[in-house]
């Protein structure tokens, strides 16, 4: 690489290399080869390529030379024209024969739909990597009980794999939504300047042109839109780009939700740290949660790609305008490294999360007893005691409580109702130390986390 000119973060840092190959200019212009030839072979068909000239194009498909196309480029400033003029020159018997009846987005926006296709392909193996893992973590800590927080305070019990099985369900979503935005990709198909394959029909007739695409769907290995006009429907990028984003908020939440946990006041869960891994320049104690941070920062990115797309394909006016051609060089590239580096990241968290007992103990032990008063609230209740009137009395102790845990004592609201004479007339202090356990106010958290990761087992066994 060259480090003395600007270079995308996505180059080199972020994402992985199958998908920077994926978008790649040599993988591009690989697969505009590879249309130009299966389009040449299928001309064949109608008399109008020798086998010669196929076997030519063929001979030379693989011999991408960028340095020369961007040469030409420079020139004529047309990259298709550029590329067919450099294979052309490669191919002395059949480069007269390339591009034959084709406009440039017959070759641009089937060679994106087959990157889409390919990138797909890869985020759904990486997803299912996630998913088998999340799976795994959250059997192993189905019973686990946790601090459960609403508005980022303390709130009820749950269970860390009960925690985790709520990104694992979000996941599964997000999966389904994928493999069947992975069906459904079309292609443009060869339908010429505005869509009505009249270049075709010129060329083998009317009649013909079914049969034509079908060979050409064939050939290439997807689906081609009934309709389209000089390209394929903007329509698709959007709804692509949505399945990606929803992705990328599940990713979002677990991180942020891991980086509050992280923060020593909780401490429950932090990112595995490497032996010489540095925190910070200027404070080598710093522990910081770096992977949940960079995947909350380009998922911000990524949640604006939409964005993009919804006016990609709004703003196609009539037949087609070119006003999306400069942003979707990058767009569709960067939407797939995001989430390719999102799912790198989280992987990563999970299979290497570390659980702190401790934390988890020292915050049961602080906050669980409030929690546990709703249990107490109840049971005085089922008692024939006055709900309004008992739920006056638990909230007195628990701002006393509350007092106390704020100056780092032992929170003493479980001694403290149950030696309540207004409680003990319908409770017996043993009773009410039972009710007071938290860890045993989870309800159906362990069994609905491991139903949930069987779930998930079975969805990507089938």
């Amino acid at each position: 690489m060259d480090y003395k000119n600007y270079l995308s973060p996505f180059s080199w840092r972020y994402g992985s290399s199958e998908m920077r190959q994926i978008w790649s200019e040599h993988n591009k212009r690989l697969l505009w080869r590879s249309i130009w030839v299966a389009l040449a072979e299928t001309q064949a068909e109608f008399g109008l390529v020798t086998q010669d000239q196929i076997d030519d194009l063929r001979t030379h498909q693989t011999q991408i030379d960028v340095d020369r196309a961007v040469e030409i480029e420079a020139e004529i400033r047309h990259d298709v024209m550029a590329e067919i003029k450099t294979y052309a020159e490669q191919c002395p018997i059949g480069g007269s024969v390339i591009h034959l009846g084709a406009t440039s987005m017959d070759v641009v926006d089937n060679t994106d739909a087959l990157r889409v296709k390919q990138s797909l392909t890869l985020v759904l193996e990486k997803l299912e990597l996630l998913l088998t893992a999340l799976a795994e973590k959250i059997g192993a800590y189905a019973n686990l009980v946790v601090m459960g927080h609403t508005h980022i305070q303390p709130a009820e019990p749950t269970t860390l794999g009960y925690r985790l099985a709520q990104y694992g369900q979000d996941f599964l979503l997000d999966y389904l939504a994928i493999a069947q935005a992975s069906r459904e990709i079309k292609g443009k198909g060869f339908k010429g300047a505005v869509g009505t394959g009249a270049s075709y029909s010129e060329l083998i007739g009317e009649e013909n042109l079914e049969k034509f695409e079908q060979l050409m769907s064939s050939k290439l290995d997807i689906y081609f839109f009934p309709v389209a006009t000089q390209t394929y429907p903007r329509k698709q990028d959007y709804q692509i780009t949505n399945a990606i984003a929803g992705l990328g908020a599940s990713v979002y939440k677990m991180a942020f939700d891991l980086r509050i946990l992280q923060s020593p006041p909780f401490g429950e869960l932090s990112e595995q740290f490497g032996k010489k891994q540095v925190g910070s320049s200027a404070m080598p104690f710093k522990r910081n949660p770096v992977t949940a941070e960079k995947i909350n920062s380009l998922g911000r990115a990524l949640a604006q790609m939409p964005r993009l797309a919804w006016d990609n394909a709004a703003h196609s006016l009539l037949e087609r305008t070119l006003d999306d051609s400069a942003n979707r060089r990058s767009a569709l590239a960067e939407t797939f490294l995001i989430c390719d580096e999102l799912l790198q990241g989280s992987l990563r968290i999970v299979q290497g999360l570390q659980v702190n007992l401790s934390a988890i103990q020292r915050n049961l032990e602080t906050y669980g007893p409030f929690a546990a008063t709703e249990r107490v609230l109840m049971a005085l209740g089922k008692k024939g005691a006055d709900r309004q009137a008992m739920h006056e009395y638990i909230r007195r102790h628990s701002l006393t409580a509350w007092e106390a845990v704020q100056q780092n004592k032992a929170n003493p609201l479980t001694e403290n109702i149950s030696q309540d004479p207004v409680f003990l007339q319908c409770l017996s202090s043993q009773e009410i130390y039972e009710l007071m356990e938290a860890k045993t106010h989870i309800g159906f958290a362990p069994a609905r986390a491991r139903q949930l990761a069987q779930q998930i087992k079975d969805c990507l066994e089938n």
